[in-house]
């Protein structure tokens, strides 16, 4: 019999903090097991299983057979997974179909005697609260109405400056909708249309986002993707404006069986259901058009993690949180602090391209070294690629742009490299401008201290008149070299200005 290898003290401490969240949906099962339940969430393990259970359920009142021998199945699988993983902090939840089926509590029971989790059947409120705080979570400054689709119910939240306003629950998810209207898409529409026609504060997301949460929805996010050729397949906080909107679900609810099944990234058990979910949303966008439709991949499960955070978590900004966990393990002690003091000054200008927030500045000093683990021939462009496509939150999909250009700069990238194509496309030239030139300044921070700590804290860069000025200690402490004064060069040249180096109150042209 072969010996189980000896697992690490290392090993044990990270798996220390690792939570996982089970959500038993109306459609889907799923398994999330995340690295911890801080205030950016890092996904370790993610696995969906489409089971059905709400189908049928309106006409018989019980959860589907087929559906319920499914998930105790994959339930058991997920509870042999959470073992190996050594996963300690389990919050399984259940939503729609479970609370409404009359075989319901019996399910949970069962799910019980077998795995051993103790099942949170959500209420509608409480399933609408915690899908808005998942929104919150990962979208801080979220304005307007958040809508979570599943199989079984639409939650619909006002969302606020970080607070949950007025919500509702409504037995309109796309399973739910398909029995009560008998497959006839027409009679679905006239439901649709009485079950919102009482809501009249939804009259207020008029001028403000719709939050979109949900697998079906996230199905059409991608779909409509793939029909504007979107240069970022990445669903958090892809952003369309409600014309564009309109007019792809009024395209999309006119398309027969056949059409539906030449649609890119749509899973077979999917099929059936998105017209329902294009339905719901182009019936609520009728009665109260928002601005922009956005969509959010946190949502339920990660709102379980967000209510057990304390408030001073909570008010981390997770973007920067984010991306200091990715920046952990680099080569040098420099702290992102020091490097964000320096190219401050110069950034934060009027004379500047563009003035990126404050938080974009220091997520892009946090993730300046994330490449250094490749070839030199590659860093730039790997670079650019990890920093697009990081699981990061809190930031859109121009923002995620702009650092990704500033990271590609920082190794060497010309800001007409052929690999920034999807940055051309997400920023406004003067953006992308301004994203170069922070890569730029943070290039030369990076060659003037070679990452070390204690550098740059005596050194300054600034715009003086019409020079770019790099100010050194007169100890004579901090030497340059070539290699400092052709990046000044390079940065300089980047914004239109002369090199200067001031030492010793002396300011002599920079060669």
């Amino acid at each position: 019999m072969r010996a189980r290898p000896a697992k690490s003290r290392r090993g044990k401490a990270g798996a220390a903090g690792r939570r996982a969240v089970i959500d038993i949906g109306s459609n889907s099962i799923r398994l999330v097991v995340y690295h911890d339940g801080g205030r950016a969430p890092l996904q370790l393990f993610n696995e969906k299983v489409l089971c059905g259970l709400g189908r049928g359920l309106q006409a018989s009142g019980q959860l589907a057979p087929e559906g319920v021998g499914m998930a105790l199945a994959n339930l058991a699988r997920f509870k042999s997974l959470i073992s190996a993983m050594e996963v300690r902090h389990v919050e399984c939840v259940a939503t729609a179909a479970v609370r409404d089926a009359k075989n319901g509590a019996a399910f949970v029971a069962d799910i019980t005697r077998r795995t051993g989790f103790k099942v949170r059947v959500l209420s509608g409120a409480d399933e609408a609260r915690l899908s808005a705080l998942g929104v919150i979570s990962g979208i801080p400054d979220a304005f307007g109405v958040m809508g979570d689709l599943g199989g079984g119910s639409l939650e619909l939240v006002e969302v606020a400056d970080g607070r949950l306003g007025r919500h509702v629950t409504l037995p309109l998810g796309p399973l739910r909708l398909m029995d009560q209207a008998e497959g006839n898409l027409r009679r679905g529409r006239a439901i649709v249309e009485s079950a919102l026609a009482g809501l009249t504060w939804l009259r207020h997301l008029r001028g403000r986002s719709f939050y979109a949460v949900g697998g079906n929805w996230r199905q059409l996010a991608r779909i409509l993707m793939d029909h504007q050729n979107y240069p970022l397949h990445i669903i958090h906080q892809y952003r369309v404006t409600a014309a564009d909107t309109a007019l792809f679900l009024e395209r999309f609810e006119k398309l027969g069986r056949d059409d539906l099944k030449k649609l890119p990234f749509k899973s077979r058990r999917r099929g059936d259901t998105l017209p329902w979910a294009a339905l719901v949303m182009n019936r609520l966008f009728e009665i109260a058009p928002p601005k922009h439709l956005v969509f959010s991949a946190f949502g339920l499960r990660e709102g379980c993690l967000f209510d057990r955070l304390p408030a001073r978590e909570r008010a981390r900004d997770p973007l920067i949180a984010g991306a200091l966990a990715t920046a952990q393990g680099g080569r040098f002690a420099a702290a992102a602090e020091e490097l964000l003091g320096f190219i401050g000054p110069l950034i934060n200008t009027a004379r500047a391209p563009a003035r990126p927030p404050a938080r974009l500045l220091h997520a892009a000093c946090l993730l300046s070294d994330i490449a250094w683990t490749d070839h030199p021939d590659y860093r730039a462009e790997h670079g650019f690629h990890r920093v697009l496509t990081l699981p990061l939150v809190g930031i859109d999909h121009s923002g995620r742009a702009f650092l990704a250009t500033a990271i590609a700069a920082r190794h060497g990238a010309g800001i007409d490299a052929e690999f920034l194509a999807p940055a051309r496309a997400l920023l406004e030239p003067a953006a992308l401008r301004a994203a170069h030139v922070v890569g730029l300044a943070l290039r030369l921070g990076f060659t003037l201290s070679g990452g070390a700590p204690g550098v740059l804290v005596e050194c300054g860069l600034k715009l003086h008149d019409d020079a770019v000025v790099l100010t050194l200690p007169a100890s004579g402490s901090v030497v340059i070299g070539d290699a400092v004064l052709r990046r000044l060069d390079t940065l300089a040249r980047g914004l239109g200005f002369a090199p200067q180096i001031v030492c010793d109150e002396a300011v002599a042209a920079a060669e």
